[in-house]
C-alpha cells in the first residue's frame, strides 16, 4: 500500500480521469513522484466500478482502493445492508474480510467486528478505509480467518464467512466442496465458537445438494437485486433441526419483494390450476431460484397456467412478488391469427415454449420495445399460446 497515491495532486488526477480511456492515459503517460503510473490505472479502474456498488466509499475522501478483482468480488453496498439486519449482537467474526464492506455494515449492528484478511496489503487497505470512514469498532487480523477462530480460542454471537469462488488458477468456482476455505470440513470448528453462522455462497448452488452438504441450516436467503440473483445467505444455528425455511428477497430501487416458504413444504404445496383469467404474475428471479412454484401458489391463492409454465394467473389483482401484467387478450400460436393483431413492436417473454424470443422475433417480424407484453406459453390444455399482455408495474 502506497500512501503517496492519497496525495491531493494524485487524487484530483484520478477523479478527473475516472471515465477517460485507460490506453490513452498510458501512452500520453502518468508523471507523479514515488508512484507507479499502473498503480494509479488501478486506483481508476477501481474507483470507477465503485461508482454504483460501492457509493459510500466512492463519495468519501481518502478512500484507497486494492485492484479491480478485489471490488469486483466484495459484495454490493445494497446487499451488505441487507445481511447486517440479519445479525445483532456483541460480537461477530468475518472469517473472509476481503475489501471489507460487509464488515463496515455489521459493525451498524454488532459492538465488535474481526475483520480477518490473509492478503496483508488488503488488511492495511481496510484498516486504512475504516478510519478514513469514521469507523472504530472493527479489528482488522491480517492472518486466515480459521486460524484466527483457533488462535483466539473465545466465542462469538456471529461467525460470517464468504469461501473465495476461485481456484489456483484464478478461474471461477461455486461448489462448496471447490471454494475455500471448505465449509464442510469446518463445520464443526465453527459451531464450537459461535451458536449463528451466517454463509455467503454463489448463486448457482444448488438448494437441495448444499442442504445435503451443511448441518444445522435454518433459513435460506435468496438475494436478488434488481431481479438479478446476486448471493445465496446460508443460515445455520448450532444443533437447529426443525424446518428450513427459505426467504427469497428482491430488492429494487424504491421496493423490496419478499416472499418465503417451508423449504420440504414445496413438493407437497397444493396447486390449483386455471386457463388464463384477467391478471398474469411473472414471479422475479429469487423466486425462480427457490423452485417455490407450488408454494406460490398456495400459499398466495393464485392459480397457475401450466405445470411447467411457472406463470400465475387471478381474477382479482393482489400484492405478487414479481411484475403483473393486464391480460388483454389471448389467442393461439398461429401467424396468420397474430398478424391480424397488427403488433409490430413488444416485449416478449417465453414460459414452457419451444421456440426462443429470437427465433420468435424472426418468424413473427416483431421488434423489441413498446408498451405491448408478449407471452408465448403452454396452458392448462397443453396448447401454445400468446397471452397480449398491458404491464401494471
Amino acid at each position: 500500500m502506497n500512501t503517496d497515491i492519497l496525495n491531493i495532486e494524485i487524487q484530483e488526477f484520478i477523479n478527473s480521469n475516472l471515465d477517460s480511456d485507460i490506453t490513452n492515459l498510458l501512452l500520453k503517460g502518468i508523471h507523479f513522484e514515488g508512484v507507479d503510473s499502473k498503480a494509479i490505472i488501478e486506483q481508476i479502474e477501481s474507483k470507477k466500478r465503485s461508482r454504483k456498488k460501492l457509493p459510500t466509499w466512492f463519495n468519501s475522501e481518502n478512500i484507497y482502493y486494492p485492484n479491480k478483482l478485489n471490488i469486483e468480488q466484495t459484495s454490493s453496498e445494497v446487499t451488505a445492508k441487507y445481511k447486517a439486519n440479519l445479525v445483532n449482537g456483541k460480537s461477530l467474526i468475518d472469517l473472509t474480510g476481503g475489501f471489507g464492506i460487509d464488515g463496515y455494515y455489521f459493525s451498524k449492528q454488532v459492538e465488535g467486528v474481526t475483520h480477518c484478511e490473509i492478503n496483508t496489503e488488503l488488511s492495511e487497505i481496510v484498516k486504512h478505509n475504516h478510519k478514513s470512514l469514521g469507523i472504530s469498532n472493527i479489528e482488522c487480523v491480517s492472518e486466515n480467518g480459521i486460524e484466527v477462530l483457533k488462535n483466539l480460542d473465545k466465542p462469538f454471537d456471529w461467525i460470517y464467512i464468504d469461501p473465495s469462488r476461485r481456484d489456483d488458477t484464478k478461474q471461477k468456482v461455486f461448489l462448496l466442496s471447490d471454494c475455500t476455505p471448505n465449509i464442510k470440513t469446518y463445520q464443526d470448528l465453527f459451531f464450537k465458537y459461535a451458536k449463528n453462522v451466517m454463509i455467503k455462497t454463489s448463486p448457482l448452488l444448488d438448494l437441495s445438494a448444499t442442504l445435503a452438504d451443511i448441518k444445522h441450516v435454518k433459513e435460506v436467503h435468496i438475494v436478488a437485486v434488481n431481479n438479478e440473483v446476486k448471493e445465496l445467505l446460508w443460515i445455520l444455528e448450532r444443533n437447529y433441526e426443525d424446518n428450513v425455511v427459505v426467504k427469497t428477497v428482491n430488492l429494487q430501487k424504491n421496493t423490496i419483494q419478499n416472499f418465503k416458504f417451508i423449504f420440504k413444504e414445496e413438493l407437497i404445496a397444493k396447486v390449483e390450476y386455471s386457463e388464463p383469467l384477467i391478471y398474469l404474475y411473472e414471479p422475479n428471479s429469487a423466486i425462480l431460484k427457490a423452485g417455490a412454484f407450488n408454494s406460490i401458489s398456495a400459499i398466495l391463492s393464485i392459480q397457475k397456467l401450466h405445470k411447467h409454465s411457472h406463470l400465475y394467473t387471478s381474477k382479482e389483482l393482489i400484492d405478487f412478488p414479481g411484475r403483473h401484467f393486464k391480460i388483454d387478450k389471448l389467442i393461439p400460436f398461429n401467424k396468420k391469427i397474430f398478424t391480424k393483431e397488427e403488433i409490430s413492436k413488444a416485449n416478449i417473454t417465453t414460459r414452457n415454449f419451444p421456440l426462443s424470443v429470437f427465433d420468435i422475433r424472426k418468424k413473427l417480424k416483431i421488434k423489441d420495445g413498446g408498451d405491448i407484453y408478449l407471452f408465448f406459453t403452454t396452458e392448462l390444455n397443453n396448447e401454445k399460446v400468446i397471452l397480449i399482455c398491458s404491464k401494471l408495474n
